[in-house]
């Protein structure tokens, strides 16, 4: 069973500093009908402008992900980090019993694209913590684990049963990624165009997949995906 979202389906913000898409239901954006997939809860794509961002604000229980395509993100938070995370580097904050924290865009010229992802987490009121990692070893046609429950190949580690890949494309790739029985896999096309169980992606598109027991993927072009496997 497959579900397609289209990028020009999303919700969308626009507070001129801040554009955002919405694949789930997301601040002043509510659809009852896309209110997240499984424990994948929120799917944003921002883009920031120069020197704006997020002031200090609180999260609880929510494991989330933050993926920097383009320029780069400052982020300070109550638990004592500090950082930037640059294009092609993954964050990993588990906010769990809570923390607050700010998020902004340091450049004065380059403007901040990112895609920000909340993963319902498998407890509440975890100890919160906080991790950041790039992942400059991964090969196109392969995917690379880059979170997980249990922190191997070096991922992140979340706390909830999820592993997320990041998968490059070419025009030459093909690959078939098993799913295990009662998982799904949600497929998020964040750069170029790809074709996934026959379904063409272009960027801003996601794709659940249930009920099947492989996922085939193409390269349709230059193309790069998160693949989201999930309880």
């Amino acid at each position: 069973m497959k579900y397609l979202r289209r990028s020009d389906e999303r919700g969308s913000a626009d507070h001129g500093w801040l554009q955002a898409k919405h694949t789930f239901s997301f601040g002043s954006y509510h659809d009852p009908d896309h209110m997240g997939f499984r424990v994948l809860r929120v799917m944003n794509e921002d883009r920031v402008a120069p020197g704006k961002g997020f002031d200090t604000h609180p999260h609880r229980n929510m494991e989330i992900i933050t993926y920097v395509l383009e320029g780069r993100l400052a982020h300070k938070d109550s638990m004592g980090n500090g950082s930037e995370i640059k294009a092609g580097e993954f964050q990993r904050m588990s906010a769990g019993r809570g923390v607050t924290h700010s998020e902004f865009n340091p450049s004065e010229t380059e403007s901040l694209h990112l895609y920000q992802i909340w993963l319902l987490p498998e407890a509440q009121n975890l100890p919160s913590s906080y991790d950041q990692k790039a992942f400059p070893d991964q090969t196109v046609g392969e995917p690379r684990l880059v979170v997980s429950r249990t922190g191997e190949q070096g991922s992140l580690v979340v706390n909830q049963d999820v592993r997320l890949y990041s998968l490059l494309l070419s025009t030459d790739s093909s690959l078939e990624m098993s799913i295990e029985i009662e998982r799904s896999l949600w497929v998020q096309c964040v750069r170029g165009t790809s074709s996934v169980m026959g379904v063409a992606l272009s960027a801003g598109d996601g794709l659940a997949v249930s009920e099947e027991r492989l996922c085939s993927i193409r390269g349709n072009a230059e193309a790069e995906l998160l693949v989201f496997d999930l309880p």
